[in-house]
């Protein structure tokens, strides 16, 4: 048969090279299976046009058996070829199986193996195992094999301790238990040898038998592993040590251990994975840096590294070998995350850090919380405890004293409280901290991370932060900040590092120069690209599918990552797509939310994206959180979505998190308000970006509150002119023009423009006392900008056509900002005239009525300038009334951006009392 004519007229042509580097030939092609051709890195679409075409060519051809063993081969099985790999085999053999024998009748003995095999085939599988033989009653089961893990070992111990509960918890006339022994090493893996549901794959080589010896030295209801299996999977779990054991069957003793439970060790993927990482290349020089630095913080001279590169350079790798190089040394390590998706939570890498070292459980109730945040600051004050718990939104009522402080002090004792941690940490012993992907960090974790620069070098700390490019850091120049730039790696170190990636293999020279050229330079791109490539069978066919790939990331990366998740079928790809709408780090139960399958689907598709190294996992269902390898993996599997599904993605996220966690939208309204927004429902999403604005505001998180708004003015704009759309937004650009007086001063342009659109949008509406709002507004930017005269005819414009109408606290108002505006011109005697006029006013208000100029009551705004005003004419006595009269309400002034209600709404307005003088008139 020409298979080459036969792909051609399938229109598969792409695929000749890899069924000629296959030998797949007319005889063997009629026995492919699905699995077959995914090896060969053939599309899924392409796979099943594949199968239907076999399957009408007819039944394989009769061939002669083998002369050692009869092998029976299942309808649409392959017959493999013998391959060496390292494999993961476990024993599980029944206690007391001979004496159930001897008391039972055959029949009920029978069911109770059924359903011993039954629970123990169900829960391996959940892991990942193949079910080679049953044997009686035993069970021997391979973890990498067929589809080969890189946590094939971790895997097998998880479903060593996961049987030994299942059998226990099974419903039998006799309580049944189990002995496993589980081993790891290189074998061979031969032909089929038996067939149906116990089909064995023939396996030569120590391992099987090492499994079944170690289960012999188990007690019941215990898991035994071998030392190979203990070093792979390190400290993931407990052990108790049994010593060198004779086996019989080995010239020497072996090291086996019995293990106990998984351990806490934090991050337990992350934890495997760098065990074992791809070696460094190219990088010795960052590193020694890195270490003299290390050993100079540790003498008290504390350092800042600023270490920046693009995507994909190594930034984490590199922080990663710095903790191994100084793992054994006695140092407190302090680790942060920014996030793409919290660029406006105020201190979220702060609050996400304390959680972990609190050891904080979602369901843990408020008190045990508290306890547990208590712990961790020992022995910190009263006051810092209180302040850290409403930090981590925690109930203090009862437990702490109420904090009776504005926004903005109480984020500078927040501030405090955080920094006299450090310090005590730092007491202590030296402190790595490494704050990553700063790039993404929020405005009040830049404060934060300023004050702590600054005490640094006072400190023996090393403080390590990464990002990207694109950020400028206002730390450089510094005499303690390094600034560390990494570049990519040359020819010659990216071979070595595809060579480091290929292990012990090889790859044709012609390849290893494609996978450089392709990946330029960059550490994370050539080892994805390797991978894919060793994944998937056939380079070639890898890369010039790859080729063909054009997406939004980088083309090289994202060829090979969605290279990984082609292979792993729709269903894990599903699944990363869902966990890449709900952010670079998602939870197990939010995802089981949105992804709308079920638990046995969700988990195996977790359980492959996991074992293929494209996500992290840490905790164990359902309170398992997962997080992917890096942003760009979450980039790739999001990039793939269209729109219509992103948006019913996000959608459905926003459901579950009104419907199941309103704690967290409660806490967090700007995670609801972007999932809303990506979902198109643009009034939802108006609501919540407000509701995140305000509470910003309330925390003195200006620049996250800026933000906020602006966001809500996109929606707005989305919305259009629906029913009362020109006021919605008027006040939209209110609210966002109070949050820049805060954060970026009066003079600041972007105010101006702000203000600019609120009047314009004010225009629109019928509204007087709204386009009066804006009027008043624009007090401060035209007094800072020396537009006093442009404010003067403002004002003097709402006077004369809209006064009959306005209600008498927003006339007070323009005649106080008349006022002011004449003050700053020199004009006293005007001044003096329109400032009397507004406190006449004024007075017929009641006091809850009544405007906030910038924080202060508007009685107080004016009766400051007014009292100015009379001094400089002379009249003294009045203005030592008026200044007494001033002082007694001085309390007020204290709290310039307090936010006040006016007539049921926030009214953001102008600029507080004296400190405008000077300005350009």
């Amino acid at each position: 048969m020409d298979i080459a004519a036969w792909l051609r007229r399938l229109g598969l042509e792409q695929y000749q090279q890899a069924f000629r580097d296959n030998a797949i030939d007319g005889e063997v092609l009629p026995e492919l299976t699905d699995a077959d051709l995914q090896q060969l890195g053939i599309l899924l679409g392409h796979r099943k046009r594949l199968l239907k075409a076999i399957a009408e060519l007819g039944p394989p051809t009769d061939r002669s058996k083998p002369s050692t063993v009869e092998i029976k081969i299942q309808p649409g099985a392959s017959e493999p070829v013998a391959e060496r790999r390292q494999l993961t085999v476990m024993f599980v053999d029944l206690v007391g199986s001979t004496a159930l024998a001897s008391r039972l009748d055959p029949e009920d003995l029978r069911e109770i193996i059924g359903a011993y095999h039954r629970c123990v085939a169900d829960t391996v599988a959940h892991f990942g195992g193949f079910v080679a033989k049953y044997m009686g009653d035993g069970v021997l089961v391979y973890f990498g094999y067929p589809q080969a893990r890189e946590n094939a070992a971790e895997q097998a111990v998880r479903a060593g301790l996961a049987g030994v509960d299942a059998v226990r918890r099974l419903q039998q006339s006799e309580p049944l238990g189990v002995r496993v022994g589980i081993a790891t090493g290189q074998v061979v893996v031969g032909d089929l040898i038996t067939s149906g549901e116990g089909q064995e794959r023939g396996v030569v080589g120590e391992t099987p038998n090492l499994a079944a010896r170690l289960q012999a030295l188990a007690e019941p209801d215990a898991v035994v592993i071998g030392p190979q299996t203990r070093q792979l999977v390190g400290g993931l779990f407990e052990y108790r040590d049994l010593g060198a054991v004779q086996v019989k069957g080995f010239p020497e003793p072996i090291h086996a251990y019995q293990v106990t439970r998984e351990s806490a060790v934090e991050s337990r993927f992350e934890a495997l994975h760098g065990a074992t990482p791809t070696p460094l290349v190219g990088r010795e020089e960052e590193v020694d840096l890195l270490q003299r630095y290390w050993h100079r913080a540790k003498s008290r001279e504390g350092r800042v590294v600023l270490l920046s590169g693009e995507p994909g350079i190594g930034k984490s790798r590199l922080t990663v070998t710095l903790q191994e190089r100084i793992q054994n040394e006695p140092h407190t390590p302090l680790r942060y995350f920014c996030s793409p998706h919290h660029q406006d939570s105020a201190l979220h890498p702060t609050i996400a850090q304390l959680e972990r070292a609190a050891g904080l459980e979602r369901d843990d109730p408020p008190e045990r919380k508290l306890d547990k945040l208590a712990a961790l600051l020992a022995p910190a004050l009263p006051e810092d405890g209180a302040l850290l718990a409403e930090l981590l939104s925690l109930p203090t009522e009862g437990r702490f004293p109420p904090l009776q402080l504005t926004p903005q002090r109480k984020k500078e004792k927040i501030f405090d409280a955080l920094l006299r941690q450090l310090e005590d940490l730092a007491r202590r012993g030296p402190v790595l901290m490494l704050f990553e992907d700063v790039h993404w960090i929020d405005p009040s974790s830049r404060e934060l991370l300023d004050l702590v620069i600054e005490r640094v070098p006072h400190l023996p700390v090393l403080l390590l932060l990464t990002f990207r490019p694109e950020f400028q850091p206002p730390w450089t120049g510094q005499a303690h900040v390094t600034a560390l730039v990494l570049n990519r790696l040359d020819r010659r170190e990216g071979a070595a590092l595809v060579q480091r990636v290929v292990g012990t293999g090889e790859l044709p020279t012609d390849v290893v120069a494609e996978i450089i050229e392709r990946t330029d330079g960059v550490p994370l791109f050539v080892e994805e690209l390797t991978k894919a490539v060793l994944e998937g069978g056939n380079a070639r066919t890898v890369l010039s599918k790859a080729a063909a790939t054009a997406l939004n990331v980088p083309a090289t990366l994202h060829a090979s990552l969605m290279a990984r998740l082609d292979r792993l079928g729709s269903a894990a790809k599903d699944v990363a797509q869902v966990g890449a709408v709900l952010g670079r780090e998602f939870s197990y139960e939010l995802l089981a939310a949105v992804a709308q399958r079920n638990a046995a689907e969700l988990n195996g598709a977790l359980d492959q994206l996991v074992g293929a190294g494209l996500v992290f996992c840490r905790g164990t269902r359902p309170l398992a959180t997962y997080l992917f390898k890096h942003a760009l993996v979450q980039d790739a599997a999001y990039g793939t979505l269209l729109r219509a599904k992103r948006q019913e993605l996000h959608k459905r996220v926003a459901d579950g998190l009104e419907e199941k966690w309103p704690e967290i939208t409660e806490a967090q309204p700007e995670l609801l308000a972007h999932h809303l927004q990506e979902a198109g429902d643009w009034a939802g999403a108006i609501d919540h970006w407000q509701k995140a604005g305000g509470a910003a505001l309330a925390r003195a998180a200006t620049r996250e509150a800026v933000s906020h708004f602006a966001s809500a003015i996109d929606c707005s704009r989305r919305l259009g002119d629906v029913s009362g759309g020109a006021e919605r937004v008027t006040r939209l650009h209110l609210a966002m023009a109070n949050a820049l007086m805060q954060a970026e001063g009066y003079r600041s342009e972007r105010l101006g423009k702000t203000l600019e659109d609120a009047r314009l949008a004010a225009a629109k509406t019928a509204s007087v006392e709204l386009q009066c709002d804006v009027a008043l507004s624009l007090a401060p930017f035209f007094y800072a900008a020396g537009r006093n005269q442009d404010y003067l005819t403002l004002a003097e414009e709402q006077l004369v056509n809209c006064a009959d109408l306005l209600p008498t606290a927003h006339l007070s108002g323009l005649w106080a900002t008349k006022g002011i505006a004449h003050s700053n011109r020199g004009e006293e005697p005007l001044a003096a005239e329109a400032l009397r006029k507004a406190l006449d006013l004024i007075d017929r208000v009641d006091p809850s009525h009544r405007i906030s100029f910038a924080g202060a009551d508007q009685r107080v705004s004016a009766q400051a300038y007014f009292s100015e005003s009379l001094i400089i004419l002379g009249f003294f006595d009045a203005a030592v009334e008026e200044k007494e009269r001033l002082m007694r309400n001085f309390d007020q002034l204290d709290k310039p951006f307090r936010p006040r209600v006016a007539s049921s709404r926030a009214v953001p307005i102008v600029r507080a009392t004296w400190s405008i003088r000077g300005t350009t008139r």
